[in-house]
């Protein structure tokens, strides 16, 4: 028998000031995935070396950066685009995965950003939403779009070091957050609509996809969103619309549930801190970033190219 979870508390570590609030400008990606005036929503937290956390604003167009210490936040990209998810890379980029133009490129210095992939050779991507690097430097990428039971068409894509496409699995019903197991060869994928953590595991030549499948089957909310793992390969789940972050054992197990102390909108989670030992978590609906401290730090997510 499964014992329930250990409940755990959030503190908020910052808040986007009303200065960096959006008024009397409307926003694309709002009026078609929330049906509502929004000022700003927060997704994809990454660390830097210098321990400053980014964090995408995905209905502006905007990429913001936060002091160590969560005092300072700046705007250092603001471009026609909606950015949703954001990984750093060994060498320095910032990967963006932009819903409406693909996979972009950001100089952290000038704020410029540069197309990489705009989509699979036959089209446009469907909506790009969150990425991950594995120890080969490979990207991994969910191509969400407005897929759900309806469309079960969402897609998992590799982007190779050496600049190769595949597309591994074209039947998910909205794709989102993703990660490795500790063995990397396996990939584990959020699968929001339908409320889901699904085991995606490689062929060992480097080929596509066998025998995927459920691996957590959650329930309520608005289903995973952001994904993390530890050192221990516990995964940290964010539940949009829920309210919390689970931790779940490698064998699938709860153990802790960390509850927001804002709103509901837990969209994307990132580990840091002295230690890599908290957990970070984007609550969208308030623009802030909660902190949670754990004893068993979280994986670096650099590449390592």
């Amino acid at each position: 028998m499964i014992s329930p979870p250990e409940k755990l508390a959030t503190t908020v570590f910052a808040r986007l000031p009303d200065r960096l609030r959006v008024t009397g400008r409307a926003s694309r990606w709002a009026e078609k995935h929330r049906r509502q005036v929004t000022g700003s929503f927060l997704e994809g937290p990454s660390f830097d070396r210098r321990g400053n956390l980014y964090v995408v604003d995905v209905a502006f167009g905007r990429i913001l950066r936060i002091s160590p210490d969560g005092t300072d936040i700046d705007v250092i990209a603001d471009y026609d685009g909606e950015p949703n998810g954001l990984k750093i890379h060994q060498d320095g980029r910032i990967f963006i995965a932009d819903f409406r133009r693909g996979i972009m490129l950001l100089d952290p210095e000038s704020g410029s950003m540069t197309p990489l992939l705009a989509g699979d050779g036959r089209g446009s991507f469907k909506g790009v939403n969150d990425l991950f690097f594995d120890s080969n430097g490979d990207l991994y990428f969910s191509d969400q779009g407005l897929t759900g039971w309806q469309d079960p068409t969402g897609r998992l894509f590799r982007y190779t070091a050496a600049g190769r496409l595949d597309c591994l699995i074209d039947t998910v019903p909205s794709p989102n957050g993703l990660v490795f197991d500790r063995d990397t060869d396996t990939v584990f994928l959020n699968v929001t609509r339908a409320n889901a953590v699904w085991r995606v595991p490689l062929e060992a030549d480097g080929g596509g996809v066998m025998k995927a499948g459920t691996f957590i089957q959650l329930s309520g909310g608005g289903g995973p969103d952001g994904l993390a793992m530890d050192e221990a390969g516990n995964f940290a789940v964010a539940h949009l619309g829920l309210g919390c972050v689970w931790i779940f054992s490698p064998l699938g197990e709860p153990l802790y549930r960390i509850v927001s102390c804002a709103g509901l909108a837990t969209t994307n989670i990132a580990y840091g801190g002295p230690g890599n030992r908290t957990l970070y978590i984007t609550e969208s609906e308030s623009g802030s970033i909660l902190a949670c401290p754990l004893e068993t730090p979280g994986r670096v997510m650099y590449s390592h190219m």
